[in-house]
């Protein structure tokens, strides 16, 4: 049984699962490189549960509930008690290998590793560790306190108690599930990600401009953002990053990355998080850099 639950990386993703962890009664330990990052993941967190608490969503005694049980660290030597650690770092292979050598030997023996990849293979990453058959994807969506959905991904490895006990969790917390094979990108991402992909391509050959893609797909398909505005939301490097995974991993040049978003992501035109990329945010309206 489940009762607390490790979290590895305090960014957007990291402190929307540790979040909706808390919420739905698990207590959190939130684990990141350093303490300014933890300060600021607390400051979302309270932030975001004031907003539930305004929609009356959240009972102002649950909101304080659930961030007195979340518990800030630095040491993976605090993960030792927990049931499941849930790694939450940049979308990088070498980053996430690196980080499940370093946690799995904090970890008791019947503990699980979920990784919140949302596009690495699971069965790769879960071979650096000593317990793959304890090892899953958990791939939340993002904004996570909001996001119904969460992709399950079982590597070779990962028993049956495995599987269930995560999908368990997941339905726990509130949370749909789809249940994907280990290829890359899974399901959500492979489709959506090549269709940003596709958008940049559009305005690459002058196809239209950001403004007329966003419009476009807003109205003409019903999407409630445009490609570009999602681009910028999720992270330019996240969608190269995404993109290059499903190049490498299908050799299909349907796959490959416009020289556009490299050239954005090279320039460190990141989105949102850098305030440039499809969108300059500097001001008070998103203004389109091309």
């Amino acid at each position: 049984m489940i009762k607390q639950v490790g979290v590895i990386g305090a960014g957007q993703m990291g402190n929307g699962i540790a979040h909706v962890l808390a919420i739905a009664g698990y207590d959190v330990v939130l684990k990141d490189v350093n303490e300014e990052q933890l300060t600021k993941a607390i400051k979302t967190i309270q932030r975001n549960l004031d907003r539930q608490v305004s929609k009356g969503k959240v009972s102002e005694a649950d909101r304080e509930a659930a961030i007195n049980r979340i518990k800030c660290t630095t040491d993976y030597g605090d993960f030792k008690a927990c049931d499941l650690v849930i790694e939450a770092a940049t979308e990088n292979e070498a980053v996430k290998i690196a980080i499940l050598k370093d946690l799995f030997p904090n970890l008791k023996p019947e503990a699980i590793i979920a990784t919140n990849t949302s596009s690495i293979s699971v069965t790769k990453l879960a071979s650096s560790t000593d317990r793959p058959e304890k090892f899953m994807g958990m791939h939340f969506m993002n904004p996570v306190p909001m996001m119904e959905l969460i992709e399950l991904i079982r590597g070779i490895a990962t028993d049956d108690e495995t599987f269930h006990t995560i999908r368990d969790l997941s339905e726990d917390i509130g949370k749909t599930v789809a249940v994907a094979e280990d290829f890359p990108a899974f399901i959500v991402n492979r489709i959506l990600i090549p269709m940003i992909n596709e958008a940049i391509y559009t305005l690459y050959e002058g196809v239209g401009t950001v403004e007329e893609v966003d419009r476009a797909l807003r109205l003409g398909a019903h999407h409630p953002m445009g490609p570009f505005e999602l681009a910028d939301f999720i992270g330019l490097d996240v969608c190269l990053a995404i993109m290059q995974v499903l190049n490498e991993g299908f050799a299909d040049t349907k796959y490959r990355p416009c020289p556009l978003l490299v050239k954005y992501v090279e320039a460190g035109w990141l989105g949102k998080k850098t305030k440039r990329g499809f969108y300059d945010y500097s001001g008070e309206t998103p203004v389109p850099t091309r």
